[in-house]
């Protein structure tokens, strides 16, 4: 016979396992239910599935609808990185992605315990398209979602198995395309967003794509891709950068086309068809594609991406919604690869430029004079790649009649300035989220000082405003005027700062020197300005 002091024991027990139990949210989308992880007044569900593993015979094939899962799933750990070569050389950039996998298409939601009708996020990591994770640190969605919002990161497939093109996928296809297979994760994971991000407590009315880098890039594939149309209702790119992209089927502006590359690369590892490339392990075509200098791009295959994205932008087809685009100061400093090496004398680099630039070479110089050739060289690629692509973001969304919003992010802390870092490429990405004690292992850190916090609650401010209204405010900073006719932008510095007219002359002349190579018809507008520009093309009536 159980004694009372016996069964009382039982009922606290019974009791206590039934709070532990409730401590974990559990959901029901029409996904399938979910069990994550209570983080105080977060909830955080980790590793959800969005699509099929894209592995065997889905391997280079469109992202397939993940069917209702039976029982309760778990979402308590985060997914695998998708295949990536793994650096064996350390920068700041470099941080254990964790397994990584084929199987790979998850999202991660963070979301406030009593969120309704709440303002989406929808992070898309950088990473060059070849690499990153959502499962980073920096990334951390927490302290995003204690100001209300729900937080979306997503994964989707890198290098070789997100954007390989060839004549034999294409076939495959009923559109007869291949290639955009990373982009289609993307718009897979947003439309698994506007059905399920409701029993989060998310608004799928108010879904705001933002990414950096890479992420950025993408931000500006999903703004021009028809097949995203809808999807989103605003749009953040921090330092995106608006090249070439690829032909699916022509040579073209110096480039070629995407399923030449693909063929040249299945020629590369000896495969004499894409049921050979398919039978390799991933590990192995991982490597074997990063050794024959596969570079992933998207392709415009006249579905996915109708046209070159400087074209869509021109013609007014990119998506009409408000937006936020930016860049850094220091973005070459962190990515010196980029940046040619400092000729032998002012003399040597003015010559080269004159040679290069022809009737353009006086403006040139004016904007990046010999006088410091390595900042020079610095702010050429920086502008050519980051800066103007931007501007050029602001300026045709606000030629749609959206609200456009401009930024420079020129913050300086001790641990950044002592190696010459100064607002390098990305450093923003630990104020936005608020996670500077989960930055990599040789990233410079972030001092938890009151003036850094505040600076991190001030940007994270102007972005939750933005996503809640289409107007970025924050508390006790100013006023970041939209850009419109004034060309006016908002620089973040020790404090932010509101002006207009940010360095003056140097989108004219990137537009220009874009223009005449875009008219040309066979020259890229990728990493090749200033020391590395070919010869530029004649100006024309339509490009002066």
């Amino acid at each position: 016979m159980i004694s009372l002091r016996r069964l009382a024991a039982l009922a606290c027990f019974a009791l206590s396992a039934s709070y532990a139990l409730a401590a974990n949210p559990v959901v029901d989308p029409p996904a399938g239910k979910l069990e994550g992880r209570s983080e105080g007044a977060i909830n955080a569900f980790k590793g959800i599935p969005y699509a099929l593993p894209p592995v065997g015979q889905l391997r280079w094939k469109a992202p397939v609808a993940m069917p209702r899962w039976q029982g309760v799933k778990s979402a308590a750990a985060f997914g695998n990185a998708c295949m990536q070569p793994i650096s064996k050389l350390p920068n700041i950039y470099t941080d254990d992605p964790g397994p990584v996998s084929e199987d790979c298409l998850t999202l991660n939601i963070w979301a406030p315990a009593n969120a309704k009708n709440a303002p989406v996020l929808f992070w898309i990591h950088g990473g060059a398209l070849v690499g990153g994770s959502s499962a980073e640190g920096m990334y951390d969605g927490t302290k995003l979602a204690a100001h209300g919002v729900v937080v979306v990161s997503i994964n989707y497939r890198l290098g070789v198995f997100g954007f390989l093109a060839h004549p034999e996928l294409s076939a495959e296809s009923s559109q007869g395309i291949s290639g955009n297979w990373g982009i289609l994760d993307q718009i897979a994971a947003l439309k698994w967003v506007q059905q399920n991000i409701a029993s989060f407590g998310g608004d799928p009315a108010n879904v705001t794509i933002d990414g950096q880098s890479a992420g950025g890039l993408s931000v500006m594939y999903l703004l021009a891709s028809p097949m995203a149309r809808g999807l989103f209702a605003k749009a953040i790119a921090q330092s995106g950068y608006m090249i070439t992209t690829p032909e699916l089927k022509e040579t073209k502006y110096g480039l070629p086309s995407a399923e030449q590359s693909g063929v040249a690369l299945a020629t590369a590892l000896h495969k004499p068809d894409i049921k050979a490339l398919r039978a390799m392990d991933a590990e192995d075509l991982t490597s074997a594609a990063a050794m024959a200098l596969f570079k992933p791009f998207g392709a415009v295959d006249g579905h996915v991406l109708k046209r070159q994205l400087v074209d869509t932008f021109d013609k007014g087809e990119q998506a009409p919604v408000p937006l936020m685009a930016g860049f850094n100061s220091g973005e070459i400093r962190s990515l010196r690869v980029l940046a040619p090496p400092v000729p032998a004398s002012a003399a040597d680099y003015e010559a080269i430029i004159r040679d290069r630039y022809q009737d353009l070479a006086d403006d040139f110089l004016h904007l990046y004079p010999s006088t410091n050739m390595q900042e020079s060289i610095f702010a050429t690629t920086r502008d050519g790649l980051y800066s103007w692509t931007a501007e050029r973001m602001v300026k045709k969304q606000t030629a749609l009649g959206q609200p456009a919003y401009f930024y420079i992010w020129d913050h300086a802390y001790p641990a950044a300035g002592s190696v010459g870092l100064h607002g390098f490429h990305a450093e923003e990405l630990p104020y936005l989220f608020g996670t500077f004690e989960r930055v990599g292992p040789h990233w410079p850190k972030p001092p938890k000082t009151p003036e850094e916090k505040n600076t991190s609650e001030t940007l994270m401010g102007y972005w939750i405003s933005f996503m809640r209204t289409g107007k970025p405010e924050a508390a006790n900073a100013p006023v970041w005027p939209v850009y419109d006719s004034t060309a006016a932008y908002l620089a973040f510095q020790e404090a932010p700062r509101a002006s207009t007219h940010l360095m003056p002359g140097m989108y004219d002349h990137v537009e220009k020197v874009v223009c005449r190579r875009h008219a040309s018809g066979d020259q890229p507008w990728n990493w090749n300005f200033g020391l590395a520009a070919p010869k530029l093309p004649a100006k024309t009536a339509a490009c002066p």
